[in-house]
């Protein structure tokens, strides 16, 4: 009997004495978190899109309340709503941030690109771009699966099924960015929304010079420089024999929607142009 009366305070002393270690070294070794990132935390949408480019919203709270400044850090889903109640509890200032909106830059719709190949595999846009080109002539141009559609949270995108070509919601859209890293061939991007959500970009990414472009798709940009030559504002860049716009640079004014000849260049919420009315010269009375 004594030697299990023995025992049990010996299990018991050496319990005891570890918990005292422990206790101890939990002490010593504690990490201070600043309460603020729980409240900050609250605060934010809890979505977890990454689209402030960190994990998570608990990640972006810490990195919240660490920053000095947080005039340049925004949370897309939240807004600017967001934001100042963020700025409100770290007593800083909130920066205001230019609404942004995601668009799809390939018009390579079934009519305009026509299917060259029939793809069988998996059906997803990743493992197509690691395989081949695509099921069209443009190696470019999307690859129609929705991987970006899948990848969105706020169902702000669909697949049209006439074009097959993804849509994007803009009421929905929050411009977390989650479309962009899901799309392997880099055809959508954020651009500014623009006053009255009005903007103008080139739909094509085609890298290839104009005549094989052409060919691929009817709608493609050709290279042909004549948007970049009318541009009043040097707001179009040539590179990789296609057209780009700067949406910082551009002042809408639409000179070079005309010009382009393939119709690459998209025009988004403009009322339509207005008919030019020809001058009607005036008779000439011959003379005597």
């Amino acid at each position: 009997m004594s030697v299990v009366l023995i025992t049990i305070v010996s299990l018991a002393g050496l319990g005891a004495i570890a918990a005292m270690i422990l206790f101890a070294a939990s002490k010593k070794f504690q990490v201070f978190e600043d309460p603020r990132i729980d409240e900050v935390e609250e605060v934010l949408p809890a979505t977890n899109c990454g689209g402030c480019g960190l994990p998570g919203c608990r990640a972006f709270a810490e990195a919240l309340v660490k920053a000095d400044d947080i005039s340049s850090m925004n949370c897309p889903v939240g807004g600017a709503d967001t934001m100042n109640a963020v700025a409100s509890i770290l007593g800083k200032e909130a920066g205001t941030a230019i609404p942004m909106v995601a668009v799809v830059r390939c018009n390579g719709s079934c009519e305009h690109a026509p299917k060259t190949t029939n793809y069988q595999g998996a059906q997803t846009c990743a493992v197509v771009s690691a395989l081949y080109g695509g099921e069209t002539g443009c190696a470019f141009g999307c690859d129609g699966l929705g991987d970006c559609v899948a990848s969105c949270k706020f169902d702000a995108m669909y697949m049209d099924d006439e074009t097959g070509l993804p849509v994007i919601i803009e009421e929905n859209c929050v411009a977390c960015g989650a479309c962009i890293d899901a799309c392997p061939k880099n055809i959508i991007e954020l651009r500014k929304k623009g006053p009255k959500s009005r903007r103008i970009f080139v739909s094509c990414v085609n890298k290839d010079k104009g005549a094989p472009a052409k060919k691929a798709c009817a709608v493609a940009c050709i290279g042909c420089s004549k948007c970049f030559k009318i541009c009043p504002h040097d707001a179009i860049e040539m590179k990789d024999n296609h057209a780009y716009i700067d949406y910082e640079k551009c002042k809408l004014c639409r000179k070079c929607v005309p010009e382009c000849p393939t119709k690459a260049i998209h025009e988004i919420n403009f009322p339509p142009p207005k008919p030019k009315v020809k001058k009607e010269e005036p008779e000439t009375t011959p003379a005597d």
